[in-house]
């Protein structure tokens, strides 16, 4: 049951302190569940992350439920997301009932722009830690596609699911397993 709670209270934590969605999350997530708890590691995290942006649903609750789900079979995946929702939905469901006055008020809207830019330097932690991370972009080929997925992106506003099949056909042809008998001359 300890155990549990712990599970609990922990994604709780991490949900009344997650804003901007999955990639802000990740620096919350190293520091809570890779240092402090050894829970997992970072190498897990990109791929719950990587599994998360295929799944329906919000990746960050996607996310705290594999993890909760590897600690603790399927009871501390759903322990796990409803500790991670709890606080948004208890927060939001008190917003609601005084939006209108709330939404206006200008220390809620001063508030709001200090965490959207909290928010943007999280998510750049992220993406630095992307390229410098141990399994960081550092083949020339897998940093090709990054860019010209956001160059495709950013630039002429390609559609994002299309993009995430191409790079993925793209790196599905260019890291291949090679059988023995198809190596060519030279390279032996």
């Amino acid at each position: 049951m300890k155990a549990y709670l712990d599970l609990f209270f922990t994604f709780a934590k991490m949900g009344c302190m997650t804003f901007g969605g999955g990639y802000a999350m990740v620096p919350i997530l190293e520091r809570e569940l890779i240092n402090k708890k050894g829970w997992t590691t970072m190498e897990e995290v990109m791929d719950y992350y990587t599994i998360a942006q295929i799944t329906p649903g919000v990746i960050a609750v996607n996310v705290s439920t594999f993890i909760g789900y590897k600690r603790k079979g399927p009871l501390g995946g759903f322990i796990a997301t409803l500790g991670f929702v709890l606080p948004g939905v208890c927060a939001i469901s008190l917003i609601a009932l005084g939006l209108r006055s709330f939404a206006e008020n200008p220390i809620v809207q001063h508030a709001f722009a200090g965490i959207r830019v909290a928010v943007g330097a999280l998510i750049l932690d992220t993406v630095i830690k992307l390229f410098t991370g141990k399994n960081g972009l550092r083949d020339k080929k897998a940093i090709v596609i990054f860019v010209l997925t956001f160059a495709l992106s950013a630039v002429w506003s390609a559609n994002p699911v299309l993009l995430v099949l191409a790079a993925g056909l793209a790196s599905c042809f260019i890291y291949r397993p090679r059988k023995a008998g198809n190596t060519p001359r030279g390279a032996q």
